[in-house]
């Protein structure tokens, strides 16, 4: 492989006995940031029904990518308001993982995990996230990302965890799930 002026690399590939073809590949997809966050009161948590979008169809927490010009903690601070007009202080939000997510092997995503205990107002539908509260005994995971069965109830437990979900192309498969416990500051 050899690297062109414009930045992509380019292989050789063999079409025929007689001629060889130049292709340009793309980079990877660059990581991106993103983060969920989980509302939860007593022994419920709150999970919002994704409606459109990457993920539509899931129960899952509220968040979403971080902004170029903003801290971990605020664009999970923005995505919990923007999808369920929830608002909460970055001090209310306390991390419990980072989840590097891989779909066919491909490293798609960094995932910042929040939970909070306070916020104020109340949640409401919007055009991306129908809200509902649940037992933490009793979690939709037939209705989630398949990996959610996996690290939700070690962050529930009080866990605080490093991990890899490791995803089949579409998501729909789970080939492997590693996590550690750490510490965040």
């Amino acid at each position: 492989m050899e690297e062109s002026d414009n930045g992509y690399s380019t292989g050789l590939l063999n079409r025929g006995p007689e001629r060889d073809l130049w292709v340009q590949v793309p980079p990877p997809p660059l990581m991106k940031l993103a983060t969920i966050c989980f509302c939860l009161k007593d022994d419920k948590i709150l999970l919002a029904m994704k409606k459109r979008g990457f993920g539509v169809g899931k129960w899952n927490g509220y968040g979403g990518k971080i902004e170029d010009d903003e801290s971990i903690k605020a664009g999970a601070a923005r995505e919990l308001e923007e999808e369920s007009s929830l608002r909460v202080k970055e001090e209310d939000l306390f991390q419990v993982a980072i989840i590097n997510f891989y779909f066919g092997d491909v490293f798609v995503f960094e995932c910042h995990v929040f939970v909070t205990y306070i916020w104020n107002g109340e949640p409401i539908e919007t055009e991306e996230m129908r809200p509902q509260w649940f037992s933490q005994s009793v979690l939709p995971f037939s209705e989630m990302w398949v990996g959610d069965k996996h690290y939700l109830p070690l962050i529930l437990n009080g866990k605080k965890i490093k991990a890899d979900c490791y995803f089949n192309s579409d998501g729909n498969l789970l080939k492997k799930f590693l996590w550690d416990e750490t510490e965040f500051v």
